[in-house]
């Protein structure tokens, strides 16, 4: 181990303490630790009175209902219009790719119509873009790359101003098809914009066409045998406040223990792992290589699915500090589900900056 990881697990078992008393704390007064980004709305503890919104009833946005997989939750008239916003941007054909400066493009109109004019969009890495000049550049230059992403629903959760949208992402890159799963965290002004974003899937899949060199961050890990245990209870929202300790002590039995027998998918996983043994070895893989020092972000119920997110930073073995955040669901049928980015790390860890793979990605 390097002194900087030596360092790390030190200032670790200092603080972890300290953070789980703030974080009771915060749950009890149902706010989240830390400073919250403007324009957000109240956080973790999102089912304020400690259960699980009520399943979406068949009446309540069926347009939206028809066009995803699973629906759950408090589904709201805001909620809706977001979903309604969400969807016809993933369906949208992006026709002659937008360019930098160029006149309004249709789906980039599309997809500003997502966000109110001042909201915040952050996926892991970076800072938070802010305001419709930023993202609609961002996303003009995205659909530059590869102009036929499309995605369709998957595991949607709506509570009230807080939207857990789960999609399927297809996008061809130097004309191989590439699938990945994406968690879009939203919360949502009165009007079904979103004011504050948070874009969780992994990267690393989008870029292993033109970046052979980087190395899966969790190859090798697999099952090794017959799964064992218990099945998985509904997940409480009494429970944030030990889960948020679990992921900052790195407590690798804490955590696979409360999911019982579970079927972990996670990114990096050719199939998803059942046993035990093999949850744990992911998670110590993962913990191996990132120093977490996570908060409390928001909390989706659904009838039978709950999305958990946590969000703050990981140090690398580099002792790089990385803007960093993890979603949880834990779905109907014993799923457990993390979604996170591995490219920061696998990047770093190869000594290739990330600018220049999407330079790679430009180039004919």
């Amino acid at each position: 181990m390097t002194a900087i990881r030596q360092q790390q697990r030190r200032t670790k078992k200092q603080t972890v303490a300290r953070t789980g008393r703030l974080a009771a704390v915060a749950v009890a007064a149902g706010l989240s630790i830390g400073a919250v980004t403007a324009g957000s709305s109240s956080p973790a503890a999102a089912s304020q009175a400690g259960r699980p919104a009520a399943a979406g009833r068949s009446g309540e946005c069926a347009e939206v209902r028809d066009k995803v997989e699973r629906l759950e939750g408090l589904i709201t008239p805001n909620a809706c219009a977001f979903m309604k916003r969400q969807i016809a941007f993933g369906e949208m054909p992006t026709g002659t790719p937008p360019v930098p400066g160029g006149p309004t493009h249709p789906r980039v109109a599309a997809y500003l119509d997502i966000f109110d004019a001042d909201a915040t969009l952050w996926e892991a890495g970076g800072p938070a873009q802010r305001g419709h000049a930023v993202i609609g550049a961002s996303i003009t230059g995205s659909l530059g790359l590869a102009p036929d992403l499309r995605y369709v629903g998957t595991n949607v959760v709506a509570d009230g101003a807080v939207m857990m949208f789960g999609q399927r992402n297809e996008v061809t890159v130097k004309g191989q098809k590439v699938t990945y799963l994406q968690i879009a965290r939203n919360v949502l002004s009165d009007d079904g914009k979103t004011i504050q974003a948070r874009r969780y899937y992994d990267r690393y899949e989008i870029f292993r066409p033109v970046a052979p060199e980087l190395r899966p961050l969790f190859d090798g890990i697999a099952d090794a045998g017959p799964a064992t245990g218990r099945g998985p209870e509904r997940f409480r929202a009494d429970e944030i406040t030990a889960r948020l300790a679990a992921w900052n002590g790195e407590d690798v039995a804490a955590l696979t223990g409360r999911v019982g027998n579970a079927r972990l998918t996670g990114p990096g996983l050719a199939a998803p792992l059942a046993t035990a043994e093999g949850k744990s070895a992911y998670l110590k893989r993962f913990f191996e290589k990132a120093d977490v020092k996570f908060q409390s972000g928001q909390v989706a119920f659904g009838g039978s699915t709950t999305y958990v997110e946590w969000h703050g930073t990981i140090t690398s073995t580099q002792g790089t500090a990385i803007p960093f955040g993890i979603v949880e669901r834990f779905g109907p049928r014993g799923e457990w589900e993390l979604s996170f980015d591995t490219l920061p790390l696998v990047a770093e860890e190869a000594g290739i900056d990330i600018r220049s793979l999407y330079q790679r990605l430009a180039q004919p």
